[in-house]
């Protein structure tokens, strides 16, 4: 039986079965704190991008075994700090049905006061309520919550047995690498919607066109379109994109910094009906 439902997730399963497989020969055969810290820094990066790919994975999960999915959301949990159905709740049920209207949306970029947050305070204000807010989506799909409580219970249990067992290894290689990837989500995340108030929905998000980006994190730069069709897998948004793109205002297209360290080789000068490569 056919065990992926895609196979272009291939790829990131690998990547992310690779570091945990690394990170626990690592957490019971390292003990230099140096190297500890400097491998906790050297993942920075790869542990924030795989944290695109569990996002991926809550929209459409990968394999079609229920139990190869809590074991591939376990991994992605010690490296992003996103336990099994926490973004099913506050992603996929909270922010994809609220996004347009930000007295609802679970990742509002407005204070209270109507006024925008900055991408420091929309940051750590998202990181300390991901929880509690996926806690209260999942209110209405209490099948979902169960699981969502379940699982975050034994990621944490496993945590601390780790923290127990063997405290330095486990702050550098799980615990910090779990605050840091929620922090690093949440900051990235602030350029997909901040300061686009409007209830067109082609009109809400920005969009990076840049291949690396999207290569690498599962073409999240499409991002119009992965509102348009939210369950759509991640390796089918360009296609729904080239059907959209006239829908999108050319303003809504943004460079990122990919774009000063890998700039797009195809890159042109847009026509009328090409949107401008970013």
């Amino acid at each position: 039986m056919q065990l992926f439902k895609y196979p272009e997730d291939r790829v990131p399963v690998a990547m992310a079965s690779g570091l945990t497989a690394l990170d626990f020969f690592l957490y019971f055969t390292l003990d230099s704190v140096w190297l500890l810290a400097g491998y906790w820094l050297l993942m920075l990066i790869p542990k924030g991008i795989l944290s695109a790919w569990n996002h991926h994975h809550q929209h459409a999960f990968t394999f079609r075994s229920p139990t190869l999915n809590r074991l591939l959301e376990l991994s992605y949990a010690l490296h992003t700090g996103v336990t099994t159905h926490c973004w099913v709740l506050h992603h996929v049920l909270g922010h994809h049905v609220n996004y347009l209207d930000q007295t609802r949306d679970e990742s509002r970029w407005k204070r209270r006061d109507g006024r925008p947050m900055g991408m420091l305070e929309y940051s750590v204000y998202l990181v300390l309520t991901a929880y509690p807010r996926a806690y209260r989506v999942g209110k209405r799909y209490p099948d979902k919550q169960r699981a969502f409580l379940l699982f975050s219970a034994l990621t944490l249990a496993l945590v601390v047995a780790l923290l127990v067992h063997r405290p330095l290894p486990a702050l550098f290689l799980f615990v910090l690498p779990m605050l840091c990837s929620m922090l690093f989500t949440a900051w990235v995340t602030y350029d997909h919607h901040a300061g686009l108030d409007t209830e067109d929905p082609f009109e809400a998000s920005y969009n990076i066109m840049n291949p690396w980006f999207n290569r690498l994190t599962g073409n999240l730069g499409y991002h119009t379109a992965h509102h348009h069709s939210g369950g759509l897998h991640w390796s089918r948004l360009p296609a729904l994109h080239a059907r959209i793109q006239d829908r999108i205002p050319a303003e809504l297209y943004r460079k990122s910094t990919f774009d000063l360290l890998l700039p797009d080789p195809a890159a042109r000068t847009p026509t009328a009906s090409t949107p401008p490569p970013v």
